[in-house]
């Protein structure tokens, strides 16, 4: 940080603080597509833990990733009112979210880069190897495709800009896909993976998975 974002970062009030607590109730804040609002929550970190704790919210902020976004406090016996939704997930999106976890963990132990980016063949090849055999190839890649594109839209793959079917794994991923939610998907996979070698008519129905966030 230089010497003029100390002095910007310094100046801010807590007369921001409910602009910078609307802005994270929109989704989720990122540090390089708004700068001013990210140094605002940065300033006011604690004062903005605090206002959204009254609100049965914790503000979950990684400086070093560049991303803030929040999410409701553990509530066991249900007393508070859920002010973020979870949303549920077919399997195949979890599949992928998975699978995308893992990639970005062997990324940031072999790589020095900064940007997980994979072509959209590459993430088909890496989720194929779990899918069952099939004889409609088309059909199989229509459904990857979608899924793709749930995944774009909860905000865990980014489009390259002119680079066809390319894209950049968003570290945000490694907030809501952590290891208690990987244990749980693991035995869901292995649930799906004994279906699949049982005749089709006696297959349970495909599992879901759940997950929680405002995202973008």
């Amino acid at each position: 940080m230089n010497p003029q974002d100390t002095i910007e970062t310094a100046a801010r009030t807590p007369e921001e603080l409910p602009g910078v607590v609307t802005r994270l109730f929109r989704g989720v804040l990122y540090a390089e597509s708004d700068e001013k609002v990210w140094q605002s929550l940065l300033a006011l970190e604690s004062q903005a833990r605090d206002y959204v704790a009254v609100l049965g919210l914790d503000l979950i902020l990684d400086e070093s990733e560049g991303y803030a976004f929040l999410r409701s406090k553990e509530d066991p016996e249900g007393n508070l009112p859920r002010l973020i939704p979870r949303r549920r997930l077919t399997f195949d999106v979890s599949l992928l979210l998975a699978l995308l976890r893992g990639r970005m963990l062997e990324f940031d132990t072999n790589s020095s880069e900064l940007r997980l980016i994979m072509t959209e063949q590459e993430i088909v090849d890496m989720v194929a190897v779990f899918l069952p055999e099939s004889s409609n190839q088309a059909k199989i890649l229509d459904k990857l495709g979608a899924t793709i594109k749930k995944v774009v839209e909860l905000g865990f793959l980014r489009r390259l800009r002119g680079q066809a079917d390319t894209y950049e794994v968003a570290r945000i991923l490694k907030a809501y896909v952590d290891a208690q939610w990987l244990e749980e998907f693991d035995a869901r996979l292995a649930d799906y993976r004994a279906s699949l070698a049982e005749p089709a008519g006696a297959r349970p129905e495909t599992p879901e998975s759940t997950t929680e966030g405002e995202l973008p």
